[in-house]
């Protein structure tokens, strides 16, 4: 059917081929129900490899193009038109609304340039080739049976990355033995799914920090739970009224970020955390311990669960925010007979997490190189975090305790911020609102700013028209 290679070409011979009969079939030169030349007469003809072709018929195949008939060979497929979705009306009045969904709708987003809006670092900031060169390296010590790819892996996670981890946790004062405290999830989001869907009914209570992360807000409300805010300080929750709430709530969990708090950048004080554990024990309620910041610190973090042994705290952690938020790895540690019910509800809610994905961190783990990643990328944060902040400063925004570590500033911008957000995302610059941080749901003229916006101009030029239309 005329074609020749073109060896000179920066594109393969297997893309040339699929693109010359794909357009033929498009622009109706081949017409339904032909025959496409066999993989042997194209190969001969055109000078190359029969492998050449079996792959470009099968890409073919593959897009809808070719139909394959098992010992006659490949014939032009009737195509079919996508069918295009119905229109959807949009009240005009109420084209944005902002709450969980959908700033996490945003998070998800692919219309250019990723500058950090809706919390994660931009892909450019992390190191893909730690994340190729394992995956090449676990390939390669494929035919070892129990590194393979094909099964769906340990319900309680990849041994030899629990092992990792509890190497890694011990270090740090936390008393996690791989078998009988750790299990593996997919990512920290699902970690605390499992814990809500563990330990909770619909009526119960449960305490968050205000602000705290947006999404177990969410979360919790679709569990049908009590959610109640305990003021967040500088050095972790308000004690005083963490005492008053549990008294007059009894609530079953108590979730809270103790190393780099989000959205504040800031972390427990040693005696805040022994009047939590204190408080916990005598109000007999379980401290969830987020840990997704902590190895943006910088140094050794001050965690409940060391203090407590693994008693009465569940940590839950991950590698999303440091590595790759597509790998969605992370774990819970806890003691055995929690461990054992969580990974129950694990195996009712999605089996086993991605034997791959953890194979890939464990690599990685276990061969020093996520160490010195880290330390590079935490010093790109905190660089970028100090020309935010005196950015945000010049912008009139101020930030009353400056973080000491962490992807994000937590600032007081002297207006309605949910006004300001919905200005920014008419011209698709995402941000968060501080109204979304607290379970109140309030007015509230604070504003989360990721750090990677540091570099990028645009964002900063429409941050202060709005302002000073606000403003005035």
């Amino acid at each position: 059917m005329g074609w020749q290679p073109m060896r000179s070409s920066g594109t393969a011979l297997v893309e040339q081929l699929v693109e010359h009969f794909a357009g033929l079939i498009r622009n109706h030169g081949l017409r339904v129900g032909m025959r496409l030349p066999s993989v042997r007469t194209l190969a001969q003809g055109a000078g190359v490899s029969r492998d050449t072709v079996v792959q470009a018929y099968d890409k073919l195949a593959a897009q809808g193009l070719l139909q394959s008939r098992r010992g006659s060979g490949f014939y032009v497929a009737a195509q079919r038109r996508v069918m295009e979705p119905a229109a959807v009306a949009v009240a005009p009045a109420e084209v944005v609304e902002f709450d969980t969904a959908y700033l996490l709708r945003g998070i998800f987003r692919d219309d250019g340039e990723n500058t950090g809006g809706a919390g994660c670092l931009p892909p450019s900031w992390m190191d893909q080739g730690l994340i190729t060169g394992a995956m090449r390296a676990i390939s390669r010590q494929g035919a070892r049976a129990e590194l393979g790819f094909l099964g769906y892996g340990h319900p309680q996670g990849f041994l030899p990355l629990r092992q990792q981890i509890a190497s890694n946790l011990q270090a740090q004062e936390v008393p996690a033995h791989p078998e009988a405290n750790l299990m593996t999830v997919g990512g920290v989001t699902q970690g605390l799914d499992l814990i809500v869907r563990c330990f909770l009914k619909p009526g119960d209570t449960v305490l968050v920090e205000d602000p705290a992360w947006f999404l177990i807000f969410g979360r919790l409300k679709y569990m049908g739970v009590n959610v109640i805010g305990v003021p967040r300080l500088p050095g972790g929750p308000d004690v005083v009224a963490l005492a008053s709430l549990a008294q007059a709530h009894k609530p079953r969990l108590f979730i809270l970020n103790t190393a780099v708090h989000n959205p504040t950048g800031l972390s427990l004080s040693a005696g805040v955390a022994h009047e939590v554990l204190r408080i916990a024990e005598q109000h007999d309620f379980l401290l969830v311990e987020d840990d997704t910041y902590a190895d943006f610190l910088g140094s050794m973090p001050l965690r409940l669960a060391a203090m407590d042994r693994l008693q009465r705290v569940i940590l839950v952690g991950g590698y999303s925010k440091t590595l790759s938020g597509g790998l969605r790895v992370g774990y819970l540690a806890a003691k055995p007979e929690y461990v054992h019910r969580l990974t129950d509800m694990k195996l009712l809610a999605g089996l086993t997490s991605s034997l791959p994905a953890e194979q890939v961190v464990h690599h990685i783990l276990a061969d020093g190189s996520f160490r010195k990643h880290v330390d590079r990328l935490r010093e790109r944060v905190d660089r970028a975090r100090n020309r935010c902040l005196r950015k945000l400063e010049a912008l009139g925004c101020h930030a009353e305790h400056e973080p000491v570590a962490g992807t994000f500033a937590w600032v007081d911008c002297g207006v309605d911020t949910e006004v300001l957000a919905r200005q920014a995302a008419a011209s698709q610059l995402l941000l968060a609102p501080g109204l979304l941080f607290s379970p109140r749901q309030a007015t509230s003229s604070m504003l989360r700013v990721p750090v990677a916006m540091a570099d990028h101009v645009a964002p900063w030029t429409l941050l202060e028209q709005i302002l000073g239309q606000l403003r005035r």
